[in-house]
């Protein structure tokens, strides 16, 4: 994996090295950017190996229609398709729109998403509350369990339909609502080792998951998840003079997530309170920014499960992924999921610098560079404590409470990172970040390929 990631850093730093040799003579030119019109796309194939999933293949494609120009670079619509696969059972397949044009004064914005996952990440709730052993997952490690030790299966259904309206000036309201269908139960470890030599197999032996079923932490009545319908009800401040990677402007939310329970399977409903500020500076102008985020999600009535906890709630949804904290879409470099309870606070602070723009093949690109610090806790905890010193010291929790929990521990997830970003007529950007934990408790490293700037 090492050598994987130095080689891919070396690739990142021959395109830029190229891009600069190539652009010198004219970067003291101001070039008018072409305006673009009607039909324009972006494409990305998807082709990887993992040893526990297979294969996976596929691709994205996002098409812009700039109508007449006249408001470049915002587009009249936007439609992103994404299907890939792997042939062990995960996946992603998502259809998402975007448009101010389809109902007059009204933004809408839909998602339609089947995510299923056969080793999704659980690493157990409130943070470093939870301990998380590396040593575990190490195949070469005396102490070595399991690659999946710290996984669940888990198949995830999104439908998400939000509008957006003026109230007066940049003040928006927002209302919407989405449907979950979300299954969760313990990895299918015999699907995983069919076709695999002996000494490469998994082994057969309870996961985290497994063991948070069997102690309590997480009720039976949701260990196998759930569906429920939700609805939003909030306002958007929006003065951002760009949208997919402002120079200046500020974009704030603050909004209500009600899941009534008749609509639903779960034993209780429940309302969490979503805030995210985003502000955005030009250190200098055309080129270098200074943006940051900073973003509260609680539950402030009620009793959410387990298996919503990890989902965030935005105006505006940046991948196919919205879920923490840990990962490309919150905190990089950290674990995914690593960061669970029930209410969060997270910042990210960046800055991004325009190195290089030009026109290819008839169409307006510039490349950026830019470096990070995000961080983020749990400031509600999901309960976890009581139901495991209920068990002590009986034989329920066969090995050390010590192994598994901490308590009181948690405090603020920390990471740095850099980042690499191409960006094709302004809204479609290719986005290569690495992310690294400062501590060994969330991880070591991320490295992440998508779309778009984190916010």
């Amino acid at each position: 994996m090492n050598n994987i990631r130095k080689v891919l850093l070396v690739i990142i730093s021959l395109i830029v090295i190229i891009t600069l040799s190539h652009t010198q003579q004219e970067e003291n030119k101001t070039k008018p950017e072409k305006i673009k019109k009607g039909w324009n796309f972006g494409a990305l194939p998807v082709i990887s190996f993992n040893s526990d999933l297979g294969f996976q293949y596929g691709g994205l494609i996002n098409l812009y229609d700039y109508g007449d120009g006249s408001h470049y670079p915002k587009y009249n619509h936007s439609l992103y398709f994404e299907a890939s696969w792997y042939t062990k059972g995960s996946g992603v397949f998502r259809f998402y729109y975007d448009s101010e044009s389809l109902i007059k004064g009204v933004r809408i914005s839909t998602d339609i998403s089947y995510i299923p996952d056969q080793t999704y990440s659980f690493y157990g709730f409130n943070g470093y509350d939870a301990v998380y052993n590396h040593a575990w997952e190490e195949t070469n490690n005396v102490d070595y369990k399991s690659r999946v030790f710290y996984r669940q299966k888990r198949e995830f259904f999104r439908v998400k339909l939000d509008f957006q309206g003026d109230v007066v000036g940049k003040l928006n309201w927002l209302v919407g609502f989405n449907f979950f269908h979300i299954y969760t139960n313990s990895v299918d470890i015999k699907h995983l080792n069919k076709n695999k030599s002996e000494g490469d197999k998994l082994p057969d032996i309870p996961g985290l998951y497994d063991k948070y079923v069997e102690w309590g932490i997480i009720p039976e009545n949701q260990a196998l998840g759930g569906m429920l319908t939700n609805f939003k009800l909030g306002a958007v401040y929006d003065s951002r003079d760009n949208e997919p990677n402002p120079m200046r402007g500020i974009w704030s939310e603050i909004i209500l997530i009600a899941a009534p329970k008749p609509l639903s399977n779960m034993q209780n409903g429940f309302t969490k309170l979503v805030v995210t500020h985003r502000q955005y500076f030009t250190v200098i102008k055309e080129k270098l920014s200074f943006v940051y985020r900073l973003g509260l999600v609680t539950t402030i009535a009620g009793k959410a499960p387990y298996y919503v906890e990890p989902i965030m709630y935005m105006s505006k949804m940046n991948g196919a992924y919205s879920e923490g904290l840990g990962g490309n879409k919150t905190l990089r470099g950290i674990l995914r999921n690593r960061v669970v309870g029930d209410g969060i606070v997270y910042g990210n602070f960046e800055f991004r610098w325009k190195v290089v723009r030009a026109h290819w093949f008839n169409q307006n690109f510039y490349f950026a560079l830019g470096t990070f610090f995000d961080t983020g806790r749990v400031i509600k905890d999901f309960e976890v404590e009581e139901p495991v010193n209920k068990l002590i010291p009986s034989d329920y929790l066969p090995d050390k409470k010590d192994n598994y929990f901490d308590f009181g521990a948690e405090t603020f997830h920390n990471s740095v990172g850099a980042g690499l970003y191409i960006a094709m007529n302004q809204n479609f950007i290719l986005a290569i970040d690495y992310g690294k934990a400062l501590n060994k408790q969330d991880g070591n490293y991320g490295f992440y390929i998508g779309l778009n700037f984190l916010f």
